[in-house]
């Protein structure tokens, strides 16, 4: 037995020895775009490894030239992810439980959406757009946002709704709930992790969306920061340390929600494989 563990406990050191590398392999461009833009020169090549003479001039500059892009891209995302939420749940609420014919197939042709190269689709929703003048439009961005989200939040969501027992939902139905009720006041409160899982990747996927962006806007009337970040490095090609900045100010929002809902994330994603 002693022998098991002696052999045991080198082997856990050389897995964590690994696992230490790697992790400081994919760190290392996060380091390195955090420590280009503390230090004020504008160049790479006189880039020091550590910001001895660390500054916020760089930030300071990006949140002057980015704030409104920022913006935008907060309300695009928020209001995506309030669309997708709004169409994803009742919709996987009654594929999960009112046993709708051909159910599975709606399922198995969402998931199919998601194979579709998004210059497709932003193609064919610009000609749709333009008819309906959402070109130029925070609306639009947010409608075509949410669509990015929908198919992933229907699926996992109605992973999650299975799962709910309906002795819960029949006893508020007995209690004097409709239908209605007792899916606002059962059923979304147990649905908790699945929602906020859903509404995180939604909100990942609109910060992050640059192919509807650029393609459903043709002004700078809405411009959101994946869009502004474009053109703000082929102007400033040589001013890595404002690009830089830029693109840690970017990256913030979606940090910041992964840390406060990475627990909300584990038990909404695993919470629909356990029924």
């Amino acid at each position: 037995m002693s022998a098991v563990r002696h052999t045991s406990a080198p082997r856990r050191h050389g897995n964590t020895v690994i696992a230490v590398v790697i992790l400081v392999i994919l760190l290392f461009p996060l380091y390195w775009m955090v420590n280009i833009a503390l230090q004020p020169g504008e160049g790479l090549a006189s880039t020091d490894w550590f910001p001895v003479d660390a500054g916020l001039g760089n930030f300071r500059r990006a949140l002057s030239s980015q704030g409104g892009s920022l913006a935008t891209s907060l309300v695009v995302a928020l209001g995506a992810v309030v669309v997708c939420l709004a169409l994803a749940a009742p919709a996987a609420y009654g594929l999960a439980r009112f046993g709708l014919r051909g159910s599975r197939t709606i399922v198995f042709g969402t998931l199919i959406t998601q194979m579709v190269p998004g210059i497709v689709v932003a193609n064919a929703l610009y000609s749709a757009y333009v008819d309906l003048h959402l070109v130029n439009s925070v609306l639009g961005l947010i409608l075509a946002d949410a669509s990015l989200g929908l198919p992933f939040s229907l699926v996992l969501l109605r992973a999650f709704m299975v799962s709910i027992p309906r002795e819960v939902v029949e006893a508020a139905l007995v209690d004097g709930a409709n239908r209605f009720t007792a899916f606002v006041r059962i059923v979304l409160p147990m649905s908790r992790n699945a929602l906020i899982t859903s509404g995180l990747f939604t909100f990942l996927f609109a910060w992050s969306d640059f192919m509807f962006a650029l393609t459903l806007n043709t002004t700078d009337d809405v411009k959101p920061v994946t869009l502004s970040m474009y053109e703000y490095i082929g102007a400033h090609v040589s001013d890595w340390g404002a690009v830089m900045a830029t693109a840690v100010v970017s990256a913030v929002p979606a940090a910041i929600l992964l840390v406060l809902a990475q627990k909300y994330v584990a038990a909404g994603i695993s919470g629909g494989s356990v029924k």
